[in-house]
């Protein structure tokens, strides 16, 4: 799969761990290969958001038809980014969150313990790993871990990281199939590392290699009995949603329209076949109520010009409102068609299966859009996947949601 995950920085932290930007789980289903190190370059970038913080990006060139960026001097090495001049698909990725990076160590995937970052320190960036502070992590009171370093700091403020010995890059895959997502890769055990690093041994090991076939499912304390919990596994892999800090999912908590906006765009973006360019900066609002600098502009922006989302009469869009399940329905189509058009398929969407009735839709105005997608790789099901009640004007939940977006990926009509 491709290594891109667009992302905006400023979400707020709640935001951004939800959708995949601060952690994950432990995956210890996915394992990785090695990647060729002179395709990308990992770069401390100008922040975005309203902190301006640095912000980590890695920039790979995946064909020759256009550089992707472009570098000058030394002790620092000032970065072009000149992907940003042109339309970059299938031709560069940009990974600018954890839904595109993580860390690794020699026992397994460490992002649900570690999280990346950039800091500053006289005169230079570095690269560091904090861990997470959720109570089951055995190394939440360690020290943060130092990847790299940028011996200063460019002028354009693009400056390239260099990779402390012992780290490189590689490549996840899970099951044989190589995906995106990239990781900082070090084959010292996690243990090691941050004993190296000045902090306290783990009272508990990090990670225990399976000594069987690895388990597929990535587990959540709270979605062991939930109807979705296979679909949510599936959501977490492909790489468009994520965990809390606190190993929970909260599969029952409601979505609003720009977090689902986000789950589609990088769902979307997850497939070997598309390819979403995102626009580097947002300088006018997309909507009157969605400020350039708003964490999910660029994908508003994106999602609005694509035909997949519209807003109101009045011009606004709603981003924090709740999503309902008839409204993510009509999202969802759109998507669907637009994953079409890209493709040269037309946008016709060709059942896959009988359409199912519902008690209450008859009237509603998603009720075409409803009997659609059910019959459209199933995409819309009852509530809880039981009776007949679509229950349209209810709140769209994460495990639904996650599951709709699921249906919607893994269509092949």
């Amino acid at each position: 799969m491709k290594p891109l995950r667009l992302a905006i920085a400023a979400a707020t932290a709640a935001t951004l761990t939800m959708f995949g930007a601060t952690t994950r789980v432990d995956a210890q289903s996915f394992d990785n290969i090695e990647a060729n190190q002179e395709d990308f370059v990992l770069v401390a970038a100008p922040g975005g958001g309203l902190l301006g913080r640095p912000e980590f990006m890695i920039i790979e060139q995946k064909t020759d038809a256009q550089q992707c960026w472009g570098e000058a001097g030394s002790q620092p090495t000032q970065i072009e980014p000149l992907l940003l001049n042109f339309d970059f698909s299938g031709i560069c990725g940009r990974s600018t969150d954890s839904n595109g990076y993580s860390i690794r160590a020699g026992d397994g995937d460490a992002g649900s313990r570690f999280n990346l970052a950039i800091d500053e320190e006289e005169g230079e960036y570095l690269l560091i790993a904090t861990p997470s502070t959720f109570p089951t992590n055995p190394y939440r009171n360690s020290p943060p871990l130092t990847l790299g370093r940028t011996f200063g700091k460019a002028e354009n403020g693009f400056t390239k990281i260099f990779l402390n010995p012992g780290w490189r890059l590689t490549r996840r895959s899970f099951e044989g199939r190589t995906l995106g997502h990239l990781y900082l890769t070090n084959d010292a055990t996690l243990a090691a590392l941050v004993e190296a690093g000045g902090g306290p041994i783990a009272t508990e090991p990090p990670v225990t290699p399976p000594t069987t076939e690895p388990p597929t499912t990535i587990a959540f304390r709270d979605v062991t009995n939930d109807v979705y919990a296979a679909q949510i596994s599936r959501a977490v892999e492909i790489g468009f949603i994520a965990g809390f800090e606190d190993g929970t999912f909260r599969p029952r908590t409601a979505l609003t329209r720009e977090q689902l906006v986000s789950m589609v765009i990088e769902a979307l973006d997850a497939q070997d076949n598309i390819s979403i360019a995102l626009p580097s900066a947002v300088t006018s609002s997309p909507f009157t109520d969605v400020a350039s600098n708003r964490w999910s502009a660029a994908k508003i922006q994106f999602a609005s010009q694509s035909g997949i989302v519209s807003g109101d009469p009045e011009g606004t869009f709603r981003p924090g409102d709740e999503v309902t399940r008839a409204e993510m329905m009509a999202v969802l189509r759109r998507a669907a068609e637009y994953r079409k058009r890209v493709l040269g398929q037309g946008t016709a969407l060709t059942p896959t299966q009988a359409a199912f009735t519902f008690s209450d839709t008859e009237g509603h105005w998603a009720a075409d859009v409803i009997s659609n997608l059910s019959g459209y790789c199933g995409i819309a099901s009852p509530v809880n996947e039981s009776g007949t009640a679509f229950v349209p004007n209810s709140d769209a939940l994460r495990n639904y949601a996650a599951t709709a977006v699921v249906r919607l990926v893994d269509c092949a009509s």
